[in-house]
């Protein structure tokens, strides 16, 4: 069974309701019907309902049983507005005119419970997607929102049976020290609940274990040294090199003593964006991976953004994934 079909199953035991803002959209709309119709989710979505169900009759789409919203028209944007001014220094009318776009007017659903969780990026880029989602707030112990792709690599040994994390691909793109160290402890956690993994966390860098000196790995063994306070019993090691992280012969060879991680990492925490995003869409082509993300991590309830090239089964899988995030 694939890693998404499994996320649908564990969806469909306790489905949850996902709104997704770009309502225009037919991939969105093609998803809603298919998460609804195998009963992965209970869809919402935002738009002119009218023009959402021509365009749906048009497409061949059935949304029936579907919620469509309106954000300029909902009896509640007095609600949300007032809300919003209580988590933003504005006024009223202007919080109601932030909240008739629909990305902050879902994300606002998902801050009050109207909604158990976010799915959008279909249209919005991923920067657009995680200033609405800050309306969601931090999780404890979360000062800003990461992201991570899971990977799964056809044929390969290393990882989870060849699943493996990677953050952070998405979003922040120098992180510090401290946010380094708060990335790879959110994808731990990200593991855990979503993988169900025991968390091996590699934090990379051109060098292992000193093996070169540079301003750039002295960042990577502070934020090692910074997570390891902060979660004393997670297994994480750093700097290591990516082969070191991943193949068991390379670890043994240049790695003196014992480490958790090197050789049988399942998560690899890059430096930089830079690193992050060329690493998963070289996995994605040259190894023929799956990659489902960026997931979005740290936000206090689910906010998950697309790819704009995503397919409708994409859509579909992170809507099952954003739902056992709710669980």
């Amino acid at each position: 069974m694939s890693l998404i079909e499994q996320f649908k199953n564990r969806a469909k035991e306790n489905p949850m309701n996902i709104v997704f803002p770009e309502g225009d959209e037919d991939r969105i709309l093609r998803a809603a019907e298919i998460s609804l119709k195998e009963k992965i989710a209970y869809p919402v979505i935002l738009g002119d309902e009218d023009k959402i169900r021509k365009q749906a009759d048009d497409i061949d789409v059935n949304l029936d049983g579907i919620e469509i919203i309106n954000p300029a028209r909902s009896p509640k944007m007095a609600e949300y507005a007032s809300a919003y001014c209580e988590s933003r220094d504005v006024t009223e009318s202007l919080a109601k005119r932030i909240l008739r776009r629909a990305l902050y007017f879902g994300a606002m659903m998902v801050n009050v419970g109207d909604c158990d969780g976010m799915v959008a990026g279909s249209k919005n880029t991923t920067a657009s997607v995680v200033t609405a989602g800050n309306l969601v707030g931090m999780r404890e112990g979360f000062t800003a929102p990461s992201s991570f792709f899971m990977m799964v690599i056809p044929n390969c040994p290393y990882g989870e049976n060849g699943a493996l994390i990677y953050a952070d691909a998405g979003v922040n793109e120098e992180p510090t020290a401290a946010q380094l160290a708060e990335i790879a402890l959110a994808s731990a956690d990200s593991a855990r609940t979503l993988l169900r993994w025991e968390p091996r966390v590699a934090m990379l860098s051109f060098s292992t274990k000193g093996s070169a000196a540079h301003a750039l790995t002295d960042k990577v063994i502070e934020a090692t040294k910074i997570a390891k306070e902060s979660a004393p019993d997670l297994l994480i090691d750093g700097e290591l090199q990516a082969d070191t992280a991943l193949v068991p012969e390379i670890a043994q060879k240049k790695i003196k003593g014992e480490s958790d991680v090197a050789g049988k990492a399942n998560i690899l925490i890059f430096p930089d964006l830079n690193a992050g995003n060329i690493a998963y869409k070289l996995t994605q082509y040259l190894a023929h991976a799956e990659a489902y993300g960026p997931l979005l991590q740290g936000f206090a309830k689910p906010v998950n953004d697309l790819s704009r090239g995503s397919s409708v089964e994409d859509i579909v899988g992170v809507t099952a994934i954003t739902v056992v995030e709710a669980q």
